[in-house]
């Protein structure tokens, strides 16, 4: 039964064109990083980024050769939407993306993350078959069908995404909407809708909203009957978030998903006009059919398995952070910290307060001021800068840090030398001080 339902052939007309959305999308994101100055003010002024732990060796290219290198993403975004040279053009961007993606956490976006797991999926999907130049300069290439399952791994990834991001909302400042307060109130200059976005009944609105939208969008979207009512709603709830929140992108390749939830024969005829020749009822179970199993078996285990592993650590995630990226806890807090840096030399004992300025830019100033992988990050920055130096130093910080809209409180315990603690990345870092009480 599972194999008549993976391994049945489909009409790709919805893979087809979701290709020429996400290649077409993912180039104005690279072009637009470069043209708005997030290239410059992220990967080119800055000494050096905060990378992901473990990847502190993957840093930006000197000198302008990051503009190139978005340039190149953007030219190979082009490439997979006329389906030229589409295998290469989407693995490389994949690679490149990547790169972009663990070489700096200081504009950490979960949907940069997802732009990373979809463009690998689509690198290995046969979204070249039909409608590319790939398949007019070798039209053995071409074909109108593919699996059932490549449709389901897209639908089932933006399951696990909603869904996970619906759950996390359910805790106490979401609820209270005073979360939705602190969000909107940095909009309160926006044109016309900056004063309706202030109003207390707006956010209990978004607060119910955005619970039920995550939790309900793609069941929704897969029973035909709410369908068009489900893709009204996606319309405006996408383009809400992009006037609003202003995420680039991801609100557009949000509403380009929504053609793999409609007839096929829809999507050909409105996009393609072309007729469907391959009927949907032929099965055709292949050689690789255990490696396939497998390899999406352990995929979405871990995909399932990632967003919870949070409750494994000590604390909570809201305060500790650990567990909180690669989870789908979306626009769920807002973080405002104080830290004073003091190093001392081991043998002499002469302390010197840090000037952060001197070394980093007002965004990486406020990551560090209440991160945790960032503070640590630092100081061992610090460490290595005065190592070569030939000193033997420890680093002490005082770190007061809010969340939403709660007081300040003392985070990391200042008298850990954050120089000489190695990072945890499965257990609890207990230079963390546990959560303050009600």
């Amino acid at each position: 039964m599972l194999d008549q339902f993976l391994f049945k052939k489909i009409d790709n007309a919805q893979l087809v064109v979701f290709r020429i959305f996400y290649g077409l999308l993912v180039s104005a994101e690279c072009y637009g990083a470069i043209a708005t100055g997030w290239v410059r003010r992220t990967l080119v002024e800055p000494d050096f980024t905060f990378s992901f732990i473990w990847f502190e060796w993957l840093q930006p290219l000197p000198g302008n050769a990051m503009y190139i290198y978005f340039a190149v993403m953007g030219t190979l975004g082009l490439l997979i939407a006329f389906g030229y040279k589409y295998r290469f053009s989407a693995l490389a961007f994949a690679i490149l993306w990547s790169g972009v993606y663990l070489m700096q956490k200081t504009s950490y976006n979960n949907h940069y993350y997802l732009l990373m797991l979809l463009a690998y999926i689509m690198a290995f999907l046969p979204a070249h078959r039909d409608a590319s130049l790939d398949a007019k300069l070798n039209p053995g290439l071409r074909s109108q069908s593919m699996y059932n399952w490549v449709r389901w791994i897209i639908i089932l990834q933006l399951f696990i995404v909603y869904t996970y991001a619906s759950i996390a909302k359910l805790y106490a400042d979401w609820l209270d909407f005073s979360m939705i307060d602190v969000l909107m109130s940095s909009k309160k200059n926006y044109y016309l809708i900056g004063d309706f976005l202030q109003q207390k009944w707006v956010h209990k609105i978004i607060a119910v909203f955005g619970i039920c939208f995550d939790l309900l969008i793609v069941p929704a979207l897969l029973w035909k009957p709410t369908r068009k009512m489900a893709f009204i709603l996606s319309i405006f709830f996408h383009l809400f978030n992009s006037i609003v929140f202003q995420i680039g992108i991801f609100p557009y390749l949000s509403l380009a998903f929504i053609v793999f939830f409609f007839e096929p024969q829809s999507i050909r005829n409105i996009f393609l006009r072309t007729k469907k020749i391959i009927p949907e009822t032929k099965i055709i179970i292949p050689k690789a059919k255990n490696a396939i199993l497998t390899v999406l078996g352990i995929y979405f285990l871990f995909q399932l398995a990632l967003p919870l592993r949070h409750h494994f650590f000590e604390d909570d995630v809201l305060w500790n952070e650990e567990g909180h990226r690669l989870s789908w806890r979306m626009m769920l807090r807002s973080r405002g910290g104080r830290i004073t840096y003091k190093v001392v030399n081991s043998q002499t004992k002469d302390t010197v307060e840090v000037d952060l300025e001197n070394y980093l830019t007002a965004k990486q100033q406020q990551r560090v001021s209440c991160y945790p992988d960032f503070t640590w990050q630092f100081a061992q920055r610090l460490k290595k800068e005065y190592a070569q130096k030939g000193e033997e130093i420890e680093v002490y910080v005082n770190n007061r840090v809010k969340i939403n809209q709660s007081p300040y409180q003392q985070f990391i315990d200042p008298n850990v030398d954050l120089a000489s603690v190695p990072w945890k990345h499965f257990a609890h870092n207990d230079w963390i001080l546990p959560s303050p009480k009600e």
